[in-house]
């Protein structure tokens, strides 16, 4: 296809009146702007992906930093502590996340039971309540003073002592709390691949005399293992980034690790060599995520779009079916939600007073500016790797993605120590200029928090948004440019209204994100600055739980959104 500068050659060329000689140099404009503003948006995308980069790099080079005694004394006493749990707690969790995942996904998919229509969709509701808030709501439920302790005390004539009942504050609690509230992420990845799995395929199982156990064996689980083992990773790497479970339960992990030696013992170099060595534990489970199947290779035929098979399940095996997908739903959804609720409606003048409001303020503050700016960042590196998909682009565009995998404390770390060191420089720098002090400019401010989120949560709108631009095809930006329009002017005037429901896709799952984030907050917020997570993790811990149901609820509520979305959406998949 001919360039623009080569459109402008035959225009000029057909115009009597223009010089000859001013050809070429009239030619040549465009095609000298149109690299120039690419070079902009190049060097935009770059800058970006070294602001995202820069906590993690910083917490990678205090590996070798000389933490003094300090560090010997984390390493003879807590350190192996710190891995023992969060390797048990990946384990668990692991596990956990990937039976109930895939188990239900293979049922709603490929079998019809009562309620299969109804599962197909609600079975991802757990995740619009943290970690956290189920076991603040657990504890309340299961503690010794709690409705089911006191029924069993009451009908047996028991007192204290007298029989045996499950400690919740555990490692044993923690993972189920954990796997309750992160196995959609593996339902989610793993149904997709059922749904989009070759027909031919599992009829040719069907006929090879494959039952439904087989079939799912043999064919349909090693085909969705990419899926399946990206959702694992997903889950594992929300389950590292964990602190309010944890710290709740008494489990001591590198989150409350890194948050013990930053705020219990005021050492920074130490807790950001406890920050560097939880990224690598996360690098190392990516590293071994991808070498699990680096020779593996997984093909399909194209009939993907034809009615799966569907197994009909009656009697005793559609009441199991339907009691396997009911009993994670309840657990991680419909009884908590019900108990928030009840505690809110039964103590409102202590769940709804007026420091609710002002808390759920900070909340949605935080939550838009960070969702406008995200969608802003992500539709410029997606549109900067659109204009010039280089090697370059695209290793900086995963660069800047790569905070997701990284854990809230571990950003907070990265954050908080170099702007430190940055407003000290100038602080310094404006004493001997002015005689002035400029003292704390970013440390402790509305913009390093919302710096953190945009480093931990800025994959997600660049996902929606990437999807979004890839479904514009590249003839429509030719023709724009053939009309005049600039990459800038092609960008406003005719893929942003292409891409509105996927930037609103973007901007809504951030804001959700935010509104739960704890870790991140809890270390960088502004002093008397606390949000509707902040808040309820401050309750919680002195034992205030009913106070804390209406903050707990309104992030369970918000977290509704993106699952009614998602639920929208694979319901129309097929």
């Amino acid at each position: 296809m001919a360039n623009r500068s080569d459109l402008c050659v035959v225009f000029t060329m057909n115009q009597s009146t223009q010089s000859t000689s001013t050809l070429p140099k009239l030619a040549l404009v465009p095609g000298k702007e149109q690299r120039r503003r690419i070079n902009f948006w190049t060097l935009v995308v770059l800058a970006i992906a070294l602001l995202v980069a820069t906590p993690v790099l910083f917490v990678l080079s205090n590996i070798f930093t000389d933490a003094g005694e300090i560090w010997q004394h984390l390493a003879q006493t807590v350190l192996w502590r710190y891995l023992a749990n969060s390797f048990w707690l990946m384990i668990g969790v692991g596990c956990g996340v990937g039976l109930i995942g895939v188990g239900t996904a293979w049922l709603v998919t490929m079998c019809r039971f009562p309620g299969s229509r109804l599962f197909e969709w609600a079975l991802l509701l757990p995740l619009a309540a943290p970690a956290y808030v189920l076991a603040y709501t657990y504890t309340d439920f299961l503690d010794f003073s709690g409705p089911i302790q006191s029924a069993l005390r009451d009908g047996f004539g028991w007192s204290y002592g007298d029989y045996w009942f499950p400690n919740i504050r555990s490692l044993g609690g923690a993972i189920l709390m954990l796997t309750l509230v992160l196995y959609p992420y593996v339902y989610l990845l793993a149904r997709v691949a059922f749904l989009e799995q070759s027909v031919c395929t599992l009829e040719a199982s069907r006929s090879l005399g494959c039952g439904p156990w087989r079939s799912f064996f043999t064919v349909a689980l090693p085909l969705a293992r990419p899926a399946i083992a990206a959702g694992v990773a997903l889950a594992l790497m929300e389950t590292l980034n964990d602190f309010g479970t944890v710290k709740y339960f008494g489990v001591q992990t590198f989150t409350t690790g890194i948050y013990r030696t930053w705020f219990g013992l005021g050492e920074r170099v130490a807790a950001a060599q406890l920050a560097a060595f939880l990224l690598l534990f996360i690098l190392a489970l990516i590293w071994l995520e991808r070498w699990s199947r680096r020779q593996a290779r997984y093909y399909q035929n194209t009939n993907s779009y034809r009615q799966l098979p569907s197994y009909q399940l009656e009697g005793i095996r559609g009441i199991g079916a339907s009691l396997a997908c009911f009993v994670p739903l309840s657990l991680g959804f419909l009884l908590p939600a019900a108990l928030l609720l009840e505690m809110t409606l039964k103590n409102t003048t202590a769940t709804l007073e007026g420091e609710f409001w002002v808390y759920a303020r900070h909340s949605f503050i935080l939550a838009v500016v960070t969702a406008v700016l995200g969608v802003a960042i992500a539709i410029i590196m997606a549109y900067g790797l659109r204009l010039r998909s280089t090697l370059v682009m695209r290793l900086a565009t995963r660069i800047a993605a790569m905070g997701y995998a990284v854990p809230g404390s571990v950003i907070a770390v990265g954050i908080l120590i170099p702007i430190g060191r940055l407003d000290n420089a100038v602080d310094a720098g404006m004493q001997a200029i002015l005689g002035i002090s400029t003292g704390l400019l970013f440390s402790g401010t509305i913009t390093a928090l919302v710096y953190a989120y945009l480093v931990r949560f800025l994959a997600v709108s660049f996902n929606s948004v990437e999807a979004s631009l890839g479904k514009i095809k590249p003839s429509l930006d030719d023709a724009a440019r053939s009309l005049g329009y600039s990459p800038t002017s092609t960008l406003v005037k005719v893929h942003a209204p292409m891409m509105w429901g996927g930037l609103l896709t973007a901007g809504m799952l951030l804001f959700v994100d935010v509104m739960k984030e704890l870790s991140a907050t809890l270390i960088i917020r502004p002093f008397n600055f606390d949000t509707l997570a902040v808040r309820v993790y401050n309750l919680a811990s002195d034992e205030r739980l009913v106070e804390a149901a209406a903050p707990a609820l309104a992030i369970v509520v918000v977290g509704i959104i993106p699952v009614i979305l998602l639920s929208w959406r694979i319901a129309r998949s097929r």
